[in-house]
């Protein structure tokens, strides 16, 4: 195993766009709609509204389109996994809406990119879905049956050129792929201006409630009659929804290879992985995704990047590998996307998107957009954020956890004084002490020491060393933080506890 992943470990959609600069929160605003969180579902609900007649600020904590949209493969498909399967356990009309609805998105953004001229390589393109398990050929085989009766244009194949170990798929004609920052930044310029705006470098602390919502940030506060939750996983969450969710993150590289590639998208599901090509000024390059697994997975994740360069390495010639990163997806236990209205009025959420983020974002706009402008929209029920009310939960409340992680925040806890110190290697990281009281403890490349508490501050659960990312990642919901202790990733809103290095 290699220590050194090839390639700038950076996103390519941010390392080809410019940095954005909007403005921190203007102190004291009100607006019809907060939209809490920067990337495409929320600049997605952001502008519909504002074309509706709404006054809307969107507030991020750090810039815009840089977290979770900014990581994506950005395949823009009306895929699912399966129709067929859907069909059996759900009846034919809830699939035929589940069908429209991402006909309708993947539509949707043809049009916002022609309305509005973005320059996105915005490109209509078919999206292969396939097996290299040859046992597995019979869905395959039923999804391109009943697929054309629900409307979709899919068709069953075995021969991919591209992916020589193919036995069985099905291809879905007139998809789309595109530059998912170039596309926001675009609609971005759209937003801000007559009564609405743009809030970076914002983090939103708490929600009030009252006759609006006041909402709590960093930078002062704001008043809204409503609230856009679209923060991958809430950061504002009435209804906890973040019990029912499953987090998982997925590898990505990026790069040159020496045979051409064809036409299309291309996602196998077993053994999974997911791959596309990209226009850049140095030639078309391969992007491909993989190696899942539950954030806070306690292992080496550069095995996972190692994984993934030889899954290429064995199917394509690499030239180079210029880029690597990572990518976090929220699943409901259903399969359904959550989007709709909480249990507070006025209070929408959209998340659990499952790894089709740019499909189903794009719906949670169009939804959401119908619900606050008092449009009827079907889809309210087949996507009710409260529908696994009275469910068990994945993770389970744990409320002494919670109490440590505010002792935690409140400085109860102090560094033990007698607590031993381990011999660590530069880039090495451990968590240390036990029971009520853990701590963690990295000495980066330079020999410095940052020392800090060892537990999530979103719910207490106790955090676990990315090795190839440097961070501190929650294995319960998903929240991630950089070895100095700031949050990069929510539900948790808070850093962590941070110590001397000299205690």
């Amino acid at each position: 195993m290699s220590d050194e992943i090839p390639g700038k470990a950076e996103s390519f959609w941010i390392d080809s766009t410019p940095e954005t600069n909007f403005s921190k929160l203007e102190n004291g605003l009100k607006i019809d709609v907060a939209v809490l969180g920067g990337g495409i579902a929320g600049l997605t609900a952001a502008i519909m509204l504002k074309e509706s007649g709404k006054s809307v600020a969107v507030i991020e904590a750090g810039r815009i389109v840089e977290d979770i949209t900014a990581t994506t493969t950005a395949k823009i498909s009306a895929h699912a996994f399966f129709y067929s399967t859907m069909l059996d356990n759900l009846g034919k009309e809830k699939t035929q809406m589940f069908a429209e609805a991402n006909l309708k998105a993947v539509k949707s953004v043809s049009n916002l990119v022609s309305k509005y001229s973005i320059d996105c390589d915005f490109h209509r393109t078919p999206c292969y879905i396939y097996t290299e398990a040859e046992e597995e050929a019979g869905i395959y085989k039923s999804e391109a049956e009943v697929a054309p009766e629900l409307g979709l244009p899919v068709s069953y194949v075995e021969n991919i050129s591209f992916a020589p170990n193919a036995k069985a798929g099905v291809v879905y004609q007139n998809q789309a792929e595109f530059h998912p920052r170039k596309y926001l930044l675009g609609l971005s310029k759209e937003i801000s201006g007559e009564g609405s705006y743009i809030f970076e470098n914002t983090r939103v602390l708490k929600v009030k409630e009252g006759e609006s919502y006041n909402i709590e940030t960093n930078q002062g506060s704001i008043e809204a009659d409503n609230i856009i939750v679209a923060t991958h996983t809430p950061i504002y969450d009435p209804d906890s929804l973040y019990a029912y969710l499953t987090v998982q993150r997925s590898y990505i590289m990026m790069y040159h290879a020496r045979e051409p590639f064809p036409e299309g998208m291309y996602v196998c599901l077993n053994p999974f992985h997911t791959y596309r090509s990209i226009p850049t000024e140095k030639g078309k390059m391969i992007m491909i995704a993989g190696e899942h697994q539950i954030v806070g997975t306690p292992i080496d994740t550069r095995e996972c990047y190692n994984r993934l360069e030889k899954y290429a390495a064995d199917n394509w010639e690499i030239e180079s590998i210029e880029y690597h990163w990572s990518n976090q997806d929220d699943t409901a236990p259903d399969g359904f996307p959550i989007i709709g209205e909480t249990s507070k009025s006025g209070v929408y959420v959209a998340t659990a998107f499952g790894g089709w983020g740019m499909t189903h974002a794009t719906t949670a706009a169009l939804l959401i957009t119908d619900l606050i402008t008092g449009k009827e929209n079907h889809l309210a029920e087949l996507f009710n954020p409260l529908r696994f009310k009275g469910s068990k939960p994945v993770i389970s409340r744990d409320d002494e956890k919670l109490e440590i992680a505010r002792n935690f925040q409140e400085g109860k806890i102090s560094w033990p004084l007698n607590i031993e110190i381990p011999d660590l290697s530069q880039g090495e990281a451990r968590v240390i002490g036990d029971g009520k009281e853990k701590f963690s403890v990295y000495l980066d490349e330079e020999g410095h020491m940052h020392c800090l508490q060892a537990v999530c501050n979103h719910r207490g659960c106790d955090l676990v060393w990315n090795t190839a990312e440097k961070t501190w990642d929650c294995p319960c919901h998903g929240s991630r933080y950089n070895y100095e202790g700031q949050v990069i990733h929510g539900p948790a809103v808070m850093n962590l506890k941070k110590y001397p290095e000299n205690r």
